[in-house]
């Protein structure tokens, strides 16, 4: 099971939100680049970035600071928030990123979604945020009437390489992830599933590891990680036990 800290993006600052929303951020480090060595440094082999404002434009819009991110690291890294074209799939793809996630677009568009798998295969993710349990787009502005179970059920034969999974709820709120609504999803598809929000200590972590056996191949944190509850050697340690 693999560690994927995160690195959210908001005015080429490193954020945290509070269940997603924009007017609760905290800043904890002006330099992306800088925080994604970091964590690099720590053991990680992977790094998740969310282009928040990128998100709710639909269009990408923290450009410099993903650059900075993949001039500093060789780690892989994978991204998501407002990338709804081919084009900016292959944009992403040819800058250096190892995996795009699609998120509003897979309500939007799946055919896009496979059409891409086809031109970029093992190199995108779907990102499925939910509140409870029905999927959110737009940055989390919208929620719809479809749930994570469906959408993800859509992309079963497409190719996508890995499905993003967002408790909206417990996200950023330092609560606990959902494990149950995670592994009921991951049971439900062949695609492998990462875990994403609410994780909080290593204790956390090593609920997580328990399960699985149910289709997680990987846990997103972010606050815990810059606030030092979680240490990201020991984290990476947890997992891969």
């Amino acid at each position: 099971m693999k560690l994927y800290p995160a690195i959210d993006l908001k005015d080429g600052q490193c954020v945290r939100l509070l269940r997603g929303e924009m007017d609760k951020a905290t800043v904890f480090n002006d330099d992306p680049g800088a925080q994604a060595k970091a964590f690099e440094d720590a053991g990680t082999e992977w790094i998740h970035v969310v282009d928040l404002n990128g998100a709710f434009a639909g269009k990408a819009v923290n450009a410099d600071a993903v650059s900075s991110i993949l001039g500093s690291v060789g780690a892989k890294v994978q991204m998501g928030g407002g990338i709804r074209t081919l084009e900016n799939v292959a944009f992403w793809l040819e800058k250096g990123l190892s995996r795009v996630i699609l998120g509003t677009v897979a309500l939007r568009d799946p055919d896009l979604v496979k059409q891409a798998c086809k031109e970029f295969p093992g190199q995108i993710a779907v990102g499925i945020d939910a509140k409870d349990g029905f999927v959110a787009v737009e940055g989390w502005a919208e929620v719809s009437e479809i749930t994570a179970h469906d959408l993800g059920l859509k992309f079963e034969d497409a190719g996508v390489s890995v499905i993003i999974y967002t408790d909206i709820s417990r996200d950023g709120a330092m609560q606990g992830p959902n494990i149950e609504a995670t592994a009921s999803l991951a049971e439900a598809l062949s695609t492998p599933v990462i875990l994403s929000g609410g994780v909080s200590s290593l204790d956390d972590l090593k609920e997580v590891k328990k399960a699985e056996g149910s289709g997680i191949e990987g846990v997103i944190s972010g606050r815990a990680l810059y606030d030092g509850r979680i240490n990201v050697a020991e984290a990476i340690g947890v997992l891969q036990s």
